[in-house]
């Protein structure tokens, strides 16, 4: 797609994209007071998509809802759920919701696939290449993958816990031109306009910068059904942006909201970042749960600050149980994290070169390995306009 601007509209931006990727909440799915699905609102939301794929896109969607059914179906009490409440609600919910979607597209022709993942098959870059293989042999059987954290599986220590964000991970593993996340409220304000009368809607952003984060003030009021929050949406617009990808912030709340997005109605767009260019780097950048952490000194940062890789000679600790290949955080000697980096040693291999200059790490393990811990084409940096960059 081109350049975007502020004067870019949402319709320019669909009518563009070769792949677009669509996350509707459990607020949208669900009626806030009886706890049943919308069945009208998900067949003009398939309408929807189905005019999208005719337009010449692919079509992804991330689809909340499965513990919310589950839950109802159980007759489980208001309040928070334990871990396995969550998961024997989602085992009897997904059936129900991944049922109604494909109730919803069959009338106009359209296959739907389930397709539930984990935290650790978009973090882990073999599992990640495996997910995306099977979406894209879906989306080549022209398919449409209805997709959902697998609740029923997860731990809450490897779970995305809302899928705003994992719909971020599924644009970036897609390659998606766009990511639209349908919401309760209609975009980014500068302030909730639940809580202030002063608020004004911010329709375009071209940089998500701390300012932008801090617009966010938790979950929306007056829904009990979603996990997210604003602060969610911008955390997975800041993923996605990194992998090149336009990101649409709408309400979904009326029927036919892609319609209505085209037509004008309100929304925020955030501008796809230019300082990293590839769904690699963006990958490595987005990652939740770096597999390890390596601290470096002033010298090293100056170097990464320069464009050079991460050498043994500048670390001077490493922790974690990682291997060849895993995402590390890189931290400065005050512990804060400037860049995120794909190991070249396992963690074994690490904390024996730490410091150590090049051309001795041979003798101190025994044989010829590489020079860099983090080569330069494996690394991110966060915050490009630190001072000490």
């Amino acid at each position: 797609m081109a350049a975007l601007s502020a004067t870019t509209s949402c319709a320019e931006i669909l009518s563009g994209a070769r792949r677009i990727v669509i996350k509707a909440g459990s607020s949208l799915l669900s009626d806030s007071q009886s706890g049943l699905l919308r069945h009208d609102w998900m067949a003009s939301l398939a309408k929807d998509l189905v005019q999208l794929r005719q337009n010449g896109a692919d079509v992804l969607m991330v689809s909340s809802g499965a513990v919310a059914l589950g839950r109802r179906a159980l007759n489980l009490s208001g309040g928070a759920l334990a871990l396995e409440q969550k998961q024997a609600a989602a085992a009897v919910g997904q059936p129900m919701l991944a049922g109604a979607w494909a109730a919803a597209f069959a009338p106009l022709g359209v296959v739907t696939a389930q397709a539930l993942l984990t935290l650790e098959d978009t973090e882990q870059r073999r599992r990640w290449l495996n997910s995306r293989a099977t979406l894209e042999a879906l989306l080549g059987q022209k398919a449409l993958p209805i997709i959902n954290e697998n609740d029923t599986v997860a731990t809450d220590e490897i779970r995305y816990g809302d899928n705003d964000r994992l719909a971020a991970r599924v644009a970036q593993m897609s390659g998606a031109d766009a990511l639209v996340l349908l919401s309760d409220i209609d975009g980014l304000w500068s302030a909730d306009p639940h809580r202030h009368d002063d608020a004004a809607p911010i329709p375009f952003v071209q940089t998500l910068d701390e300012t932008i984060m801090a617009t966010a003030e938790g979950p929306n009021p007056g829904t009990n059904l979603g996990s997210g929050g604003m602060i969610t949406k911008l955390v997975a617009a800041r993923m996605a942006v990194r992998g090149g990808c336009t990101v649409i912030l709408a309400s979904g709340v009326d029927a036919h909201p892609i319609t209505a997005l085209s037509g004008g109605a309100r929304s925020t767009v955030f501008a796809p970042s230019t300082t990293i260019a590839d769904a690699r780097k963006g990958w490595i950048a987005g990652t939740i749960n770096p597999a390890g952490q390596v601290h470096i000194d002033d010298g090293a940062v100056r170097a990464l600050g320069k464009g050079a890789s991460l050498l043994p000679a500048g670390m001077t600790a490493c922790a974690g149980e990682f291997s060849r290949g895993d995402v590390l955080a890189i931290l400065d000697r005050h512990g804060a994290e400037l860049g995120r980096g794909l190991a070249s040693y396992a963690a074994h291999e690490a904390v024996q070169i730490c410091g150590l200059r090049s051309e001795d790490i041979p003798d101190k393990l025994g044989y010829s390995a590489r020079a860099a811990m983090i080569h330069r084409d494996d690394l991110v940096l966060l915050h490009k306009d630190r001072d000490q960059l």
